[in-house]
């Protein structure tokens, strides 16, 4: 393998080659405009290119300057002179801005302008031939030539490669043209074989750009080229409109190939000189597009493309724009997945360092810290110390044991009543027995404190790995997007033109099953609904699976197309009722409840009970509901979504406040629900005539740094109901009824299967099982799922295949 020396030494080297290529390219384009001429005796072109080529390449400014003058020797009217002096003069200015610091490409355009005039003025001076006539000329010189300098700034870049972005403007393209006829103007007068080579050029800059760029670019070449082609010969007048009949015949023929564009630009060229020359013209004119038509054949493929990446509108544009979007994609995923693993490593590393604290000490070592904390303390001065510690250190050992242990029951005394073997053992048993139990509530509190360190440690792990994941599975989503779905665009696009509705385009997101995601633009009339009764069940039939219309987008502008998207059906559904009612008759009640589709094909509903009643209850309940929202929103797994909350709730205050939670998660696409539980009552699912209770028990969050959370994993049915309650609805009934057999027969009793009207029910029968007293907060809240049924079956369309889906990104 190479070094990485080596290879830095070939990228110099390839990057100097091709520096080297582009540097001899700009010296001949300044030989050629130092030559060109408009208007029998304008010569702009010379000081605007010399100007750009000033700022964009300092390293061969001298060289474009020695071949500006060469090129003007070989004019019609030499005139080398006056395009040194306009050189040397814009040259002085330039100097003398940068000395100043001001001097940037942005003057260029006013100081050509400038040396032009001066320049030609003295010109006209030195002549004596200043009159209005000429005074009128100098200024169109000098007007074309700033004009000029605005064209070569927005056209050398692109024509060097040097411009990053990958789509040009049109102003871009059409300043490209104007520099490469201006190169063409100074060919004029060279002939071979009788054959111009400007028209030579001039049609095969046509051949080239119709190949690239189609018709439209094809007609703008000929129209451009042939408008500086007729300024520098007024009797090429006829070759602007010749030109750009022939490029766009030879654009409307490019699919056709180089041959096809070849014979379009021959047919184009041949038609108007029949009319306009004579047969000796036509001649010249058929063996001038027959050699710019050898020329298109030689040149390789490879320019072509690259030309038509930079053409907005073409195949390869389009195509360099999905793999510049690719890349961007690739990029993105990549670093999201780098820092996904950083996070990974971050918990790991906190997970080590947890567990090296979670190590409890052992008896002996808290033995040998008291015996430590009761010599220094009580030991050290009294007089008996080495008796003893030394002669009698079993009897001794044996004492602050029994101390310690009375410690840590409680039962420690420092009066009297004190054990005699205790007293008899030693003088000053009392303080000992002060030092031993200031000594074991310092023990207590560091413990404690250690322990909340570990906890807090161990939920900082848990929610970098958290976070770990969900960037990971944004780094896959993003892959996923990524990938190539344009054959499936293709086929879907086929079968909804086969069935004679048109379609402005088509773009698939996600194909995954389960997942899909189509957006698709159109025009269609108002009160038809194509989309939901004709495209829907079409997508239906070759996806799968039931696919609906999940948004609507309107136009911002009466004509433009709609914004329509299609996705995967959800196979069941959800109705919700919610009653309630606030302790007193209030109006602020301290329960929440919260019903939330989340991203994943889920829908979740919670409660939350918050401490007392009121707003602080309120507040309290709310908070747990909406960050645990949040948190199940991004992906987050329920169980460390619920830590977070707790570890929120705990440092939000230090009075005593909690919340109970109860939420309940269902898969709409499989009925499996995941009922996780914090200190709240149980729920009820009611099936037919049986009602099955859902119960589990531990503290609400809040309270404790660890918490235990409970999950209950059922399998619901079509037409399950769950009915969920807070404690001032369940523990309605009093303590001396079976809660849950009182609750179980109320909800079995109800002949209705409307969820608003059964909470209504349940949370009416509480009350008036108190005579219209409110006693509790109060919440009810009832799900009821079912088989989801579309509302238009699939539409078969003989003859059309499945689409195939994409390989899931792993």
């Amino acid at each position: 393998m190479q070094s990485k020396a080596a290879r830095l030494a070939i990228t110099r080297s390839s990057n100097a080659i091709w520096s080297r290529k582009w540097t001899f390219l700009l010296i001949g384009i300044a030989l050629l405009l130092g030559r060109a001429v408009i208007l029998d005796s304008l010569m702009p072109f010379a000081i605007a290119y010399f100007a750009v080529i000033y700022f964009l390449r300092k390293d061969i400014y001298g060289w474009i300057a020695v071949a500006l003058v060469a090129g003007s020797f070989l004019a019609v009217e030499p005139s080398p002179l006056w395009i040194a002096m306009e050189i040397i003069v814009l040259f002085l200015m330039l100097r003398g801005l940068e000395a100043y610091e001001k001097a940037e490409l942005s003057t260029a355009p006013i100081l050509v302008f400038a040396a032009t005039l001066l320049v030609q003025l003295f010109s006209a001076l030195i002549h004596e031939s200043l009159s209005w006539y000429a005074f009128t000329m100098v200024l169109v010189e000098a007007a074309l030539a700033f004009v000029l300098t605005l064209v070569f700034i927005h056209a050398l870049p692109v024509l060097t490669m040097s411009k990053k972005t990958a789509t040009l403007r049109h102003e871009e393209i059409i300043c490209v043209m104007i520099l490469l006829a201006s190169v063409m103007t100074g060919a004029v007068g060279w002939t071979l074989y009788g054959m111009s080579a400007e028209h030579v050029m001039s049609r095969y800059m046509l051949l080239l750009f119709a190949m690239a760029g189609g018709a439209p670019l094809g007609a703008s070449v000929g129209v451009v080229a042939g408008l500086i082609l007729s300024l520098a010969n007024f009797g090429a007048v006829v070759q602007m409109s010749m030109l750009a009949f022939a490029g766009l015949l030879a654009g409307l023929l490019r699919e056709g190939g180089k041959m096809a564009t070849a014979f379009g630009m021959l047919l184009g060229t041949s038609i108007l000189t029949v009319y306009i020359g004579s047969q000796a013209d036509v001649m010249n004119s058929t063996w001038e597009s027959v050699a710019a038509a050898v020329l298109l054949l030689l040149t390789p493929r490879s320019i072509i493309r690259t030309i038509s990446r930079y053409v907005p509108g073409t195949n390869e544009h389009v195509k360099s724009q999905h793999e510049y979007a690719k890349r961007v994609r690739d990029v993105t995923a990549n670093r999201v997945s780098q820092f996904s693993e950083v996070f990974r490593q971050l918990s790991r590393s906190f997970g080590q360092f947890s567990g090296s604290e979670a190590t409890k000490p052992t008896k002996e070592d808290e033995l040998e810290h008291f015996m430590n904390a009761v010599a220094a303390q009580s030991c050290a001065s009294c007089h008996r110390q080495q008796a003893c510690w030394n002669k009698k250190y079993f009897h001794t050992h044996k004492m602050v044991t029994e101390m310690i242990e009375a410690v840590q029951v409680g039962k420690l005394s420092t009066g009297g009543d004190m054990p005699r073997s205790w007293t008899s053992h030693c003088l000053k048993a009392g303080q000992v027995a002060t030092v031993m139990r200031h000594q074991y509530e310092l023990y207590q509190h560091h413990m404690r404190w250690k322990k909340q360190l570990y906890d807090s440690r161990q939920l900082v792990t848990d929610q970098l790995l958290g976070v770990s994941l969900i960037m990971e599975d944004l780094s896959k989503e993003i892959k996923r997007e990524g990938q190539t779905l344009h054959l499936q665009e293709e086929q879907i696009r086929e079968a909804v033109e086969g069935l004679g509705l048109s379609i402005q385009g088509i773009n698939i997101v996600n194909l995954e099953e389960g997942n899909v995601d189509i957006e698709v633009y159109h025009t269609f009339g108002k009160g038809f609904d194509e989309c939901r009764k004709i495209i829907a069940p079409l997508l239906s039939d070759i996806m799968g699976e039931h696919i609906a219309v999940k948004h609507e987008q309107l136009p911002e502008k009466s004509g433009d197309p709609h914004l329509v998207t299609f996705g995967s059906a959800k196979q069941y559904e959800v109705e919700t009722g919610v009653a309630g009612a606030a302790k007193g008759g209030d109006l602020l009640s301290g329960d929440s409840f919260s019903l939330v589709e989340l991203s994943n094909g889920k829908f979740a509903v919670a409660i939350s009970d918050g401490m007392g009643n009121g707003e602080r209850a309120r507040q309290e309940s709310s908070a747990a509901l909406s960050i645990l929202q949040q948190l199940l929103q991004s992906g987050m797994d329920e169980k460390l979504a619920v830590k977070s909350v707790n570890s929120v709730l705990l440092l939000r205050s230090s009075d005593e406040v909690f919340a109970t939670v109860d939420l309940a998660i269902m898969d709409l696409y499989t009925a499996q629900t995941t009922f996780m539980k914090i200190g709240s009552t149980p729920s009820f699912i009611k099936r037919g005539t049986e009602v099955i209770p859902v119960a589990a028990g531990n503290l609400p969050i809040g309270i404790l740094q660890e918490i235990d959370v409970d999950f209950v994993s059922m399998q619901l049915l079509p037409g399950d109901t769950l009915v969920m309650m807070s404690d001032g609805i369940y523990d309605a009934p009093g303590h001396a009824v079976n809660k849950e057999m009182w609750m179980k027969r109320i909800i079995s009793e109800m002949k209705t299967d409307d969820p608003q009207e059964m909470a209504d029910m349940l949370l009416e029968t509480v009350v008036r099982h108190h005579e219209g007293d409110i006693l509790d907060d109060m919440t009810v809240l009832v799900t009821r799922i079912d088989k989801h049924l579309p509302e238009w079956t699939s539409l078969r369309w003989p003859g059309m295949a499945r689409v195939e889906r994409p390989r899931t990104v792993s």
